[in-house]
């Protein structure tokens, strides 16, 4: 049909308009697409942020006595000097009241070394282990055949971990080994225990 005020058809005016206008539909749905993936990234953020909240509150507890540790150190290295400063026969030979301080002070190292360790502060006991760059540091090497290459032989200070992390590289003397025939019999033996 045609108006007769303009004599054009209706049809075409009525097309014309629709494909102007956006359909609301395509326009809501783009929104909430959009608003759907703010909400998506927003909701993987805050995750992220909780779980970097919780491994920075379990680091704060496993080292938040770092500083404090180092520095009682000290405390458990003179105890250990004090009581190694006395051989055997020394203290064979001491009266009562002598044996009982030193008894005392062995009582103290020991309770020291495990309160340290409730705390996640271990001692390491390097001797006779291989060279760790990460664990010990080397003061010296020392020839030695009977022990194969890189094996450390003398502890001159013992290291201390925290949780994982070191808290004191142990100093160390390490062997160099005996001579190269000899070196590589030592980790064919090793091998050989392994599997045994």
């Amino acid at each position: 049909m045609t108006d007769t005020n303009t004599g054009a058809p209706q049809a075409p005016e009525t097309a014309t308009p629709e494909a102007a206008a956006p359909d609301p539909t395509v326009a809501l749905a783009k929104e909430a697409a959009e608003l759907k993936d703010r909400l998506l990234r927003t909701l993987a953020e805050m995750e992220n942020l909780r779980r970097r909240t919780e491994r920075e509150v379990a680091d704060a507890r496993a080292y938040g006595i770092t500083n404090f540790a180092r520095d009682i150190l000290a405390v458990a290295d003179n105890m250990e000097r004090a009581l190694k400063a006395l051989d055997d026969e020394i203290r064979e030979k001491a009266d009562a009241g002598v044996k009982a301080l030193l008894d005392g002070v062995e009582l103290t190292e020991r309770e020291l070394i495990k309160v340290m360790e409730k705390h996640g502060v271990r001692k390491l006991e390097p001797q006779g282990q291989k060279f760790d760059p990460n664990l010990h540091q080397a003061m010296f090497e020392l020839p030695d055949p009977s022990v194969p290459a890189g094996t450390i032989v003398q502890v001159m200070q013992p290291g201390y971990t925290i949780g994982e992390r070191v808290l004191r590289p142990a100093l160390v003397g390490v062997a160099k080994g005996g001579p190269k025939a000899s070196a590589a019999e030592a980790p064919a033996n090793d091998n050989s225990g392994e599997a045994g």
